[in-house]
């Protein structure tokens, strides 16, 4: 086949038109599933659905855990404590598919890993999966996590991050440098 200057991950092996067509049908139905999940943002707070605990802790883990060094199982104690727990936080929510994936999630916690342990609640492990990016997922999630605490009667909430421009999208306000516990700068924002 000729290289029509294609990314190699979207080249069929040998030329089949119908190929190409199922290829490109299920490109669009990842994009509409994206913007569906956007629009209707099915965004599930572990409470109120404790049977994707054990998935979720896996899910955060393999997004997070292993490349910050927490144990899956800081994770599955931590949506436990959230699922039993009165308190308004640790607070856990995950966006599912319509195939029952999870594709985005974050939580509620007292402390990111920072030196200021006066700055909480935190939100932290936001994340959503690559293909469903770009739909507004994150705004969601942000949003119902905030509504959420302000019913908690939380109205500052807190998080860190190596991002610039992102969180100040959906209202956030960057207050300055903070120390990671590791030693590592981070950007602190706050939303009232």
């Amino acid at each position: 086949m000729a290289d029509v200057g294609c990314p190699e991950s979207v080249k069929p092996i040998r030329y089949d038109k119908r190929y190409d067509i199922m290829k490109l049908r299920g490109e669009d139905m990842k994009k509409n599933e994206a913007r569906e999940a956007a629009s209707g943002c099915d965004i599930k707070d572990l409470r109120g659905t404790p049977q994707l605990r054990e998935a979720a802790a896996r899910w955060f883990y393999e997004k997070w855990g292993i490349a910050e060094g927490v144990p899956e199982q800081e994770y599955l104690d931590s949506i436990d404590s959230s699922i039993k727990g009165d308190a308004p936080f640790p607070r856990w929510y995950v966006v599912v598919s319509r195939d029952g994936d999870i594709i985005a999630g974050a939580g509620v916690i007292d402390n990111d890993f920072h030196e200021r342990k006066d700055l909480a609640p935190n939100i932290c492990a936001l994340y959503v999966e690559p293909e469903f990016r770009c739909h507004g997922i994150a705004g969601c999630l942000l949003e119902k996590i905030c509504g959420d605490m302000k019913q908690e009667s939380i109205e500052a909430m807190y998080l860190v991050t190596d991002h610039t421009g992102f969180y100040e999208r959906y209202g956030w306000e960057f207050m300055g440098m903070v120390k990671s516990e590791d030693g590592g700068d981070l950007r602190m924002y706050v939303r009232k």
